[in-house]
């Protein structure tokens, strides 16, 4: 048989190439069969690989598995310190500063604080109604009135200051509150003693002080001294020989009238100076005695020209010899100071003396 064989396998040679192409498809089967499953094998782990980090760990993400970076602490910061407050502006600390003085009686540096307010804003309407009002304590009417009518031709802008300057001008500055007799009454008086008076815009000089000393005295039912503190204004040139300084001291008669005193009043200046070349104010002492004997009073015009000083000169008050009904009590003082016959300051205890007897805007006008 293996003969046969043999000689088949000779004579048909046909065989030897169909058993070769046998093998060969075997061959090639089993290779695709196995690349079909190793890449599929190879294709899932590669699956598995990729879904693993979003699958298998959802809750820890791949920042949380490093080490943090530091965060700075951020320093405590108090609230007060974060955020400051912002300071007052200069127009309202002259505002408030013009208001404190007014309202202490210093209508001089009210008016200056209020002007300097003005020349950073010049409509401010709360600033000009102060000034307004600064005037009207003064008894300056028609000044408070060129002001009221500034804020009135604003218009309805100004707001209540608007409301406010038609209410003054229709109606005028409201008196103050007066007895029928134009004087008050001894608790009145003792309430309404405060100093009232001020500068008008534009004057050089002004009152800075003014202090009232009593001094006991057994011979005297009155005996008081004034230090009156008399300044230049910053950047003013005084010529000395053009000042004067009125001090008019008041008393009630009989309780009903009032009238120039007939007390001595005597003059002296405190500083050794008083010429105004430097900017320290200058000091003026007036003394008021009244005698417990009682006494005439004087002519007006006498007691008016011994209320008068000047510079470098001493004055003594006199007594008239005239009688006069009614016992006299001391009720007050106005000054004046004038410079080149131009009223610069007045100052007034108690203020209704300025009603009673308004200062003359000129010396030629008294």
């Amino acid at each position: 048989m293996r003969t046969l064989l043999s000689r088949a396998i000779r004579v048909d040679p046909s065989f030897h190439v169909g058993l070769g192409l046998i093998g060969i498809l075997a061959v090639a089967e089993i290779f695709f069969a196995t690349s079909y499953y190793v890449g599929r094998a190879r294709a899932a782990r590669m699956s598995a690989e990729a879904v693993a980090p979003t699958i298998a760990r959802p809750a820890a993400p791949a920042v949380s598995l490093q080490t943090p970076a530091p965060v700075p602490v951020q320093p405590a910061v108090p609230p007060a310190a974060a955020v400051p407050a912002p300071s007052p502006s200069l127009v309202a600390q002259l505002l408030r500063e013009g208001i404190e003085l007014r309202d202490r009686g210093d209508t001089t540096n009210a008016l200056a604080r209020l002007r300097e307010a003005l020349d950073s804003e010049p409509n401010n309407t709360v600033v000009l109604e102060e000034m307004a009002k600064t005037y009207e304590s003064m008894q300056l009417v028609d000044r408070a009135n060129d002001v009221w009518r500034k804020l009135q031709e604003m218009g309805p802008s100004a707001g209540a200051a608007y409301e406010l300057a038609n209410q003054r001008l229709k109606l005028g500055v409201p008196a103050p509150e007066a007895t029928d007799s134009g004087i008050a009454n001894s608790s009145a008086d003792a309430t309404e003693h405060k100093d009232i008076g001020g500068s008008p815009e534009g004057s050089v000089m002004g009152i800075t002080e003014v202090k009232t000393m009593e001094t006991p005295d057994p011979d005297a039912e009155k005996n008081l001294a004034l230090q009156i503190g008399i300044k230049k204004q910053p950047g003013a040139s005084i010529d000395h020989e053009k000042v004067r300084i009125f001090v008019k001291f008041y008393d009630t008669v009989g309780d009903k009238d009032v009238k120039l005193t007939d007390a001595d009043v005597n003059y002296e200046w405190l500083t050794p100076k008083h010429d105004w070349t430097e900017a320290n104010p200058e000091v003026l002492s007036v003394k008021y005695v009244r005698a417990k004997t009682g006494g005439a009073s004087a002519d007006s015009s006498l007691t008016e020209a011994a209320a008068t000083v000047r510079p470098g000169q001493k004055a003594r008050g006199a007594k008239g010899s005239a009688a006069e009904s009614g016992r006299r009590k001391y009720l007050g003082y106005v000054i004046q100071v004038y410079y080149d016959d131009e009223l610069q300051a007045v100052q007034a205890e108690p203020s209704r003396l300025l009603q009673l007897f308004p200062p003359s805007k000129s010396t030629s006008a008294r």
